[in-house]
């Protein structure tokens, strides 16, 4: 009996040692399967997030040079008190990338952008705009980094609103902006260039940029501003046109237009849309005017080469330097009442100035008001030379009618010849008044 009762003994202490270990393996295998569960579940995470990066970089980065910036080489003594209107970020032709966002276009897709900030835009689409609605404050800079757009009917870059806009090639690239058809409008906005604008706008950057239009170039219902870039334009409407404003600074802009080449008119305002050039190159070949301003042309530097049927027309038109050639058909420079703020005059005081003019009843220089010369070199190669209503003088600088040197303005409007001559040599002492209140007339 006592055998038996050490045998029953050893095989209950045999079971439950055999229980013991099974329970242990249990809960070994049930650990072990946890964690292969929790590294999945790890996995997967590292994984989604390195799509998410991967998506979020798919944007074509940009590298740039160092900082570049233009100088202004502004004056303060002419019809326009240029000493303030272009600011530093203005001539920078370099963005702050730092904080940049990146964008690539893709087909019937449209990039809105809505806060202030620096905007990298890359790639090639048809039917895209890229739609600034920013707030009233917000400064938005555009970065096209070899951007090519084709639309049948809306701009490439339409600006409904912001402060400021500044549209910038990147160095070393070229972007081709293009638009086949006819525009449509948005609600009761005529959309009617490549790069519509209702608010300031600055085209700038170290790259080059080619726009294609059906109708407008680049327009702008406020201040139109360049200052660097190359710039190509093929319209057949207006190439550069602003309401309030187009300065100039600096860029090599080549133009080719079925009306003007540069337009600055406010229809609700005459007293505003002038146009002043400080730097930069021009080529315009335009079926109408080269540059036509409401108010004031004023000129003091760059150089510009016109072919149109009028080179240069505004108010009041002032030459203070520069370099320029004119091919006309009409009038090569012509001053015309366009704005009750300034008087009608043309004022040429430095530069080099030449105009050829075509056969026919055309004029080289054309005053509906007053013309002065006081300095430059001017060279008129016309059957009618100088054309003026008012006071024609002769102060200063070098002018030659058809390769001869002369010392008196013909005039045409007066029958030239000694008329012309009374009026460039007796009149002198009247110019001083007369200028004092041309500039006292516009607002600057």
């Amino acid at each position: 009996m006592k055998k038996l009762f050490v045998i029953l003994l050893a095989t209950m202490m045999l079971t439950a040692s055999l229980a013991a270990c099974s329970g242990n393996n249990k809960a070994q295998t049930d650990l072990g399967t946890q964690s292969a569960s929790g590294e999945a579940t790890t996995a997967a995470k590292a994984s989604a997030q390195q799509t998410t990066e991967t998506a979020a970089s798919t944007a074509t980065k940009l590298t740039q040079s160092d900082e570049v910036t233009t100088t202004a080489n502004v004056t303060s003594n002419g019809a326009i008190d240029a000493t303030d209107l272009f600011s530093d970020r203005d001539l920078r032709q370099t963005a702050d990338l730092s904080e940049a966002v990146y964008y690539d276009l893709s087909d019937n897709s449209n990039i809105t952008i809505t806060s202030a900030g620096v905007y990298v835009i890359s790639g090639s689409a048809s039917e895209a705009s890229v739609i600034v609605e920013a707030g009233d404050d917000d400064k938005v800079q555009l970065v096209l980094n070899g951007v090519t757009v084709n639309n049948s009917s809306s701009p490439a870059i339409y600006v409904k609103n912001a402060d400021k806009v500044f549209v910038t090639t990147a160095e070393g690239t070229t972007s081709n902006l293009t638009v086949t058809g006819t525009f449509s409008a948005d609600s009761t906005t005529n959309t009617d260039a490549v790069i519509f604008s209702k608010d300031d706008l600055v085209l700038n950057g170290l790259g080059t940029l080619n726009i294609n239009s059906t109708d407008n170039g680049v327009s702008s219902k406020d201040d139109l501003k360049i200052t660097g870039g190359t710039i190509n334009i093929t319209c057949s409407s207006d190439a550069l046109e602003a309401n309030e404003s187009i300065a100039v600074a600096d860029g090599a802009v080549t133009i080719k237009s079925g009306k003007d080449g540069l337009h600055a008119e406010n229809d609700e305002d005459n007293a505003t849309g002038y146009i002043y050039i400080c730097g930069g190159t021009f080529d315009i070949t335009a079926n109408s005017d080269g540059v036509q301003a409401t108010t004031v042309a004023q000129l003091d530097g760059g150089s510009l080469t016109i072919s149109a049927a009028e080179g240069i027309e505004g108010t009041f038109v002032q030459i203070n330097g520069g370099t320029v050639n004119i091919s006309a058909s009409d009038d090569g420079i012509n001053a015309t009442s366009k704005s009750s703020a300034v008087s009608v005059t043309i004022e040429i005081n430095g530069g080099e100035v030449t105009v050829n003019m075509g056969q026919g009843d055309t004029d080289g220089i054309d005053s509906n008001g007053n013309l002065y010369i006081n300095g430059g070199t001017v060279s008129v190669n016309a059957n009618s030379p100088f054309d003026y209503d008012g006071q024609g003088q002769l102060n200063g600088g070098t002018v030659y009618v058809n390769g001869t040197q002369t010392t008196q303005l013909t005039n045409q409007m007066m029958g030239g010849g000694m008329m012309g001559g009374m009026q460039g040599g007796d009149m002198g002492g009247n110019m001083g008044g007369n200028m004092g209140g041309n500039r006292g007339g516009f607002a600057r």
